[in-house]
């Protein structure tokens, strides 16, 4: 007989190690919005890994009471696939920020998206290099003054998710540190999803990049440079949500309902949808010029790198037997050096 797993709740999510983040960082509202969906997963500690890379963020996995890893700079992607490739049991994580997920980890950010691995990535965007004290990154902006930068950043700016739907990612979301049951609900369905799940958040760092998103965050600011994508709903926004978006030939636009507009002529958000233009249509559209798109981008079902690679291998045992190690490596010319 199966035996029943034990409830859980937050707290049993919660290590013994002291959190070690700034005053006033985001870091903290996600790792409390992670501890809150872990209980509602229904899956045991033992079977939960977080794996992260270097930066701030990476600090994640001794802070969750479950197995965890920090590996090195950029290749927590690339430790996760080994791991859920041969522990397909596993439900994994992978924590980075945007100085370690879109630099030196960008190839293998790329490759293990575009592999749809049965993996989950967080992203903690701050726009700044928070760890090594206030450099500028891979998402900050044009004109960004830094330490690195004193005349300003002269970088194009990575937009992540824009990478990850170029990368046909089945799971694009974005959320932000502040807007928690947001978050907790982008976390529990990227959680939910099977295949390569991959969340852009949005986290302030109260030290070196202080308020960077505060047009998403004030409560005065938000409701006109945010809009929260619902699946089967038009895009609309503001106070009364008196404005939406609307598609003119290929471009997105602002208009006005009630002036000759309607809720049938605008955009109206598919996450399912195969295609994933109108979800990178959604991923450029960023403030000033737009209201920032927050929730889920796309949601679709794709075959698994980690399930046909282990339906190749029982394939080939199947076909040739268990293997033997030993005349595998006498089973081509061999030389001997004296």
């Amino acid at each position: 007989m199966p035996t029943e797993l034990p409830i859980l709740n937050a707290t049993d999510f919660t290590s013994d190690q002291d959190v070690r983040w700034c005053p006033g960082c985001g870091d903290y509202s996600i790792l409390a919005q992670m501890k809150k969906v872990m209980p509602t997963l229904g899956i045991p500690r033992e079977k939960l890994v977080f794996v992260s890379g270097i930066g701030c963020s990476s600090r994640f996995p001794y802070y969750m009471n479950t197995y965890g890893m920090h590996s090195i700079h950029g290749r927590a992607p690339a430790i996760a696939t080994g791991l859920k490739a041969v522990r397909p049991d596993l439900t994994v994580f992978v924590i980075t920020g945007d100085g370690d997920g879109l630099s030196i980890g960008g190839n293998h950010l790329m490759h293990t998206i575009r592999r749809n691995i049965d993996i989950n990535i967080i992203l903690f965007n701050n726009r700044i290099y928070g760890l090594t004290k206030g450099q500028y990154s891979p998402t900050s902006p044009l004109g960004k003054v830094t330490k690195s930068t004193p005349m300003g950043a002269i970088d194009n700016p990575i937009h992540p998710l824009s990478i990850a739907i170029g990368c046909e990612s089945t799971f694009v979301a974005r959320s932000i540190d502040r807007n928690i049951k947001h978050l907790e609900m982008v976390l529990k369905r990227a959680a939910e999803h099977k295949g390569a799940s991959f969340v852009e958040v949005y986290q302030n760092c109260s030290v070196f990049n202080d308020g960077a998103f505060e047009y998403a965050t004030d409560r005065t600011l938000k409701s006109d440079t945010i809009i929260e994508l619902e699946h089967g709903k038009p895009l609309k926004f503001g106070a009364q949500n008196q404005k939406g978006i609307r598609l003119n030939g290929m471009e997105p636009e602002i208009v006005e309902l009630d002036k000759g507009v309607t809720d049938d002529d605008l955009l109206f958000h598919d996450e399912k949808s195969p295609e994933p233009s109108l979800a990178y249509l959604l991923s450029r559209m960023r403030h000033p010029d737009f209201p920032e798109p927050v929730g889920v981008f796309r949601a679709v079902d794709r075959p698994r790198y980690d399930e046909e690679l282990n339906n190749q291998v029982e394939a080939a045992r199947a076909q040739k037997g268990p293997g033997n190690l030993a005349e595998l490596f006498e089973a081509a010319d061999t030389w001997s050096v004296t």
